[in-house]
């Protein structure tokens, strides 16, 4: 079983190199690391470039566009990404092959925690769980992938690549295709030992739109998968 990594990144100068480094410096490695570079102007490939990774790109802006190149690029059976600010352990290529290994999964998530910031630094999950559990109840039982930290298998994209809602400004990226999944009855499993550190800073920089745009995508995302 071979994994592929996809890092999407837009102008990601500051972060990409802590993230290229936990990637590589895997106890079994990815079989190949995409970086998908979505326009960026500074020096997000040339980093990419130094530690030998694939680099792919992605002319139309957004988050959507740029993970589906990188899922459309990948070679292999199970597709893993990450953000470009993602620092994943060194057991995650470990823990993402082992529950695949056991079969009946479709995708696979895992808790995160936020790694740079003085007010929020933890090794607590408990944000992204009760995130997780929220979501849960407002969509009536159904499991979703969170974006820094998701994996599924080639066979359930080629499934859903082509009803994915294209649009980040109505839907979240990663509770789309969550939904999609289950649409077609994929299994998704949530399992917490795959934990991984993410960035803070766009909460920190703009609060208001964690907690007054986040939560109105979360509505118009499950309006838009009701239709």
């Amino acid at each position: 079983m071979k994994v592929s990594v996809v890092i999407p990144a837009y102008n990601e100068e500051k972060f990409i190199t802590k993230c290229l480094k936990s990637v590589t410096s895997q106890i079994i490695p990815a079989d190949e690391i995409i970086v998908v570079n979505n326009n960026s102007t500074d020096k997000t490939e040339a980093i990419a470039k130094k530690f030998g990774v694939r680099i792919v790109h992605e002319k139309k802006q957004g988050m959507t566009p740029a993970r589906n190149r990188g899922f459309n690029s990948a070679k292999y059976e199970i597709i893993a990404r990450c953000d470009a600010d993602t620092v994943v352990p060194k057991n995650w290529i470990k823990i993402i092959k082992k529950n695949f290994e056991k079969g009946h999964t479709d995708a696979l998530t895992g808790p995160v925690f936020f790694n740079d910031s003085e007010i929020l630094k933890s090794t607590s999950t408990f944000p992204s769980h009760l995130a997780w559990k929220s979501f849960r109840l407002i969509s009536k039982g159904r499991n979703y992938l969170i974006g820094p930290n998701m994996s599924l298998t080639k066979n359930i994209w080629e499934k859903v690549k082509d009803i994915v809602n294209l649009d980040d400004k109505k839907v979240h990226e990663d509770m789309d295709l969550s939904l999609k999944i289950a649409k077609v009855h994929g299994k998704i499993k949530f399992d917490p030992a795959l934990i991984v550190g993410i960035s803070a800073r766009r909460l920190k920089k703009h609060p208001e739109s964690f907690f007054l745009e986040y939560p109105i995508r979360v509505v118009k995302t499950l309006m838009a998968n009701k239709k």
